[in-house]
C-alpha cells in the first residue's frame, strides 16, 4: 500500500503542494535535516480560516485549520522528499492569530499533533512550539513549519 492509499484508509487525502509565494524554496534540505516552510490551511488554492480565533472563528474550527496546514505539510514530505526516506519529525512550530482573551493554542495546535501521529506513526512524533503573532499573511489564523530528519 503506497502513502496515498495509507492516508486515504485513515481519513485524509493529501494535497498538491502549493507554490513558494515569495523567492523561497518550500522544502529546503540540509545534510540530513529538512526545514519546510510556513504552510498555511489551503486546498485546491482556495485560502481557508481566514480570521482571529475567538473572535471570527472556534477554537473548533482552528483545530481543523491547522490540522489542514498540517496535512499541507505532510503533502510537502510526500511529494517533494518521500515519506519512505523520512526518519521523523522533529519540531512543529505554529503560529495562530487571535483575540486578546482567547487562550486555547494547545487545544488548537494537537490538531497538527494528532494529524501527524495519525499518518507518520512514531515518525510522526515532535517536539513544538506555539506563538500567537499580530497578524499572519492572508489573515490566514494559523500557520505551521516544521524540521524533519532524513534517513542516513
Amino acid at each position: 500500500m503506497n502513502f496515498n492509499e495509507i492516508a486515504l484508509s485513515k481519513g485524509f487525502e493529501l494535497l498538491q503542494p502549493s507554490t513558494p509565494g515569495g523567492a523561497y524554496q518550500s522544502v529546503n534540505i540540509r545534510g540530513n535535516i529538512i526545514y519546510l516552510a510556513i504552510q498555511f490551511p489551503i486546498k485546491d488554492g482556495e485560502y481557508l480560516f481566514q480570521g482571529r480565533l475567538g473572535k471570527e472563528l472556534s477554537t473548533a474550527d482552528g483545530y481543523k485549520a491547522i490540522q489542514l496546514a498540517a496535512l499541507n505539510a505532510v503533502s510537502q514530505l510526500h511529494y517533494k522528499v518521500g515519506i519512505d526516506r523520512l526518519e521523523g519529525i522533529n519540531h512543529i512550530d505554529a503560529y495562530f492569530q487571535a483575540s486578546e482573551t482567547w487562550d486555547d493554542g494547545p487545544k488548537v495546535v494537537d490538531g497538527a499533533s494528532e494529524l501527524l501521529l495519525t499518518l507518520l506513526g512514531t515518525k510522526g512524533t515532535h517536539s513544538r512550539a506555539i506563538f500567537g503573532v499580530h497578524h499572519l499573511p492572508r489573515n490566514f489564523s494559523v500557520g505551521l513549519t516544521l524540521t524533519a530528519t532524513l534517513n542516513r
